[in-house]
């Protein structure tokens, strides 16, 4: 481990800050339409992004310095266990192929910026639109949080910020910048400036995962000594060398689905698909994203490397930037640390303002002033956007990092658990609207005591210790079934009774329709959509 400062790899870390800064604030200008006050424009980009747009935005979103630091630190940590998110990966994209274009089309027909504006439109219900809205909120927050701790860690490395007895404000002075260049650039250009960012960051991902993947396991002997070293270490701590244990297979195969399940609810992740110009785009998008899962299982294997390498760390999420700094010329890892860093921004920047948009839109309109203007709500959305970046900020810095890592994995088991009204609303409309809020309620609670009995400070990834019965995503599972359970059971009994449905706005041919087809309306005014409403 070097001691003191790493110039070389902070300049260059440094440089490629600036370029994405310049890129940020320049992204106002990309693509401007006339009409800037509106969350089409600056919520969704104007709903007018292609292709390859797409592919590097949800990359961008859903692959964040968090999975590049994480994930191989989960398998350094604990072994194979750690895979589980490269077969969720695969799992998702076929299942989000089902439902995305549809949820696609009918929020382009009226005009929905959020999933909760869908599942209001949908059920008629205010209240089940709040629950959705407010899980995707609480759900989000410690997602952001994760984004900064994933900095953190490559300033740690790079030894910026001084030691232990540095005064707080000196030690977190890089990460505060970091933050306050993000806020205004967001602030500034909405989702366009992710977009625009998420080109660089993926661009050096790629690179450094493809060199990394070549090269460090040359200086180490070749894969075979890797995979010796590492199957040895975890053979003897009874992790089950290089595969899952059988005692934990369970656990892996609850969380690989829990979690693919759980992805595409995220604000954020839908944020993204909606900024897409087309429904062919998004069924595109669908076939060509595995390619990212192709880099995540290359990347997955760095945390068998670090072990290979001899890394010591106390903390796991410092193992991949520790194997970096001691395997990489200095320059080179000041590309790897940019990586991650920048990986950090352009999820934290369209978390934000997915969450930013669910409280305008399902909040500030339907409950506290429901005459806001579109310039209005633009503006709420702005500001919001910020506080929520304040909030993830200050939970770093005042609380232990295993804290924050345990509250993301609560919010997978929250965010599942909109999943009945989401995509269910999209394929029936047997739910009732009661049944569903219900069958969320029941869902949240158990899973929430559930995880509270297993949450302790030794768990680093979202599973926990192969050793707990249940582990995080058999929770998210059986709190997913309960929800489930409870929406067909109240569902019979209120249409039995008869109790009022609310009404749906949405026609069949919505579902289906794409921005060209006749009859469907291209980008409709936020005005004339909140009268559709």
């Amino acid at each position: 481990m070097k001691d003191g400062v790493n110039g070389v790899a902070l300049g260059v870390c440094v440089f490629f800050f600036v370029l994405v800064t310049v890129m940020g604030f320049l992204a106002a200008r990309w693509r401007r339409a006339e009409n800037q006050h509106s969350l089409d424009e600056w919520g969704l980009g104007g709903r007018s992004f292609g292709t390859w747009v797409t592919w590097f935005l949800l990359g961008g979103d859903l692959y964040t310095a968090y999975t590049f630091v994480a994930v191989p630190a989960a398998i350094y940590a604990t072994g194979a266990a750690g895979f589980f998110a490269v077969p969720y990966t695969i799992l998702v994209y076929p299942l989000i192929f089902t439902f995305l274009p549809r949820l696609w089309s009918v929020s382009h027909r009226h005009g929905y910026v959020t999933t909760s504006d869908f599942v209001r439109g949908r059920f008629g219900s205010k209240s089940l639109s709040l629950a959705v809205a407010l899980t995707g909120i609480l759900a989000t927050m410690p997602y952001i949080a994760l984004q900064l701790v994933g900095i953190q860690a490559v300033l740690d490395v790079m030894g910026v910020g001084g030691g232990e007895s540095t005064h707080w404000f000196v030690k977190d002075l890089p990460l505060l910048i970091a933050f306050g260049v993000l806020a205004a650039y967001t602030y500034s250009s909405g989702l366009r400036a992710p977009a625009l960012i998420a080109f660089v960051k993926d661009s050096l991902i790629y690179i450094v995962v493809a060199v990394a993947i070549i090269y460090i396991p040359i200086k180490l002997g070749g894969f075979q000594d890797v995979f010796a070293k590492a199957g040895e270490k975890f053979t003897r701590a009874g992790a089950g060398g290089v595969v899952p244990a059988p005692a934990g297979q369970w656990t892996y195969a609850t969380l690989a689905l829990g979690s693919a399940l759980a992805l595409f609810m995220y604000p954020h992740s839908i944020t993204a698909t909606l900024s897409s110009r087309s429904r062919e785009v998004i069924r595109r998008n669908t076939t060509i994203l595995p390619l990212y899962s192709l880099m995540l299982g290359m990347l997955a294997l760095l945390g068998f490397m670090a072990v290979a390498a001899g890394v010591k760390v106390d903390n796991g999420q410092l193992a991949i930037p520790q194997l970096f700094e001691n395997m990489f010329p200095d320059w080179f890892a000041g590309v790897a640390f940019a990586a991650i860093g920048i990986g950090a921004l352009v999820p934290a920047a369209i978390m934000s303002i997915a969450a930013a948009n669910l409280f305008t839109r399902n909040v500030y309109k339907d409950f506290i002033r429901p005459e806001a203007t579109a310039r209005e709500e633009t503006q709420v959305s702005k500001v919001v956007s910020l506080l929520v970046k304040v909030g993830a900020l200050a939970f770093v810095l005042t609380m232990d990092r295993t804290v924050a890592i345990n509250f993301q994995l609560l919010g997978g088991i929250w965010i599942l658990q909109t999943f009945p009204a989401l995509v269910g609303g999209l394929f029936t409309r047997w739910f009732h609207r009661w049944a569903l809020l219900a069958g969320w309620a029941a869902g949240m609670v158990y899973g929430t005591v559930a995880a509270y009995g297993v949450a302790s400070p030794t768990q680093k990834h979202f599973g926990g210790s192969a050793k707990e019965i249940p582990g995080i995503g058999e929770i998210g599972l059986t709190a997913f079934v309960v929800n489930v359970a409870f929406v067909v059971v109240l569902t019979v009994v209120l249409k039995a009774v008869k109790a009022p449905e609310g009404v749906d706005e949405t026609r069949p041919e919505d579902y289906t329709a794409d921005a060209g087809d006749p009859g469907v309306e291209v980008e409709l005014p936020p005005a004339t959509a909140a009268a559709s409403r």
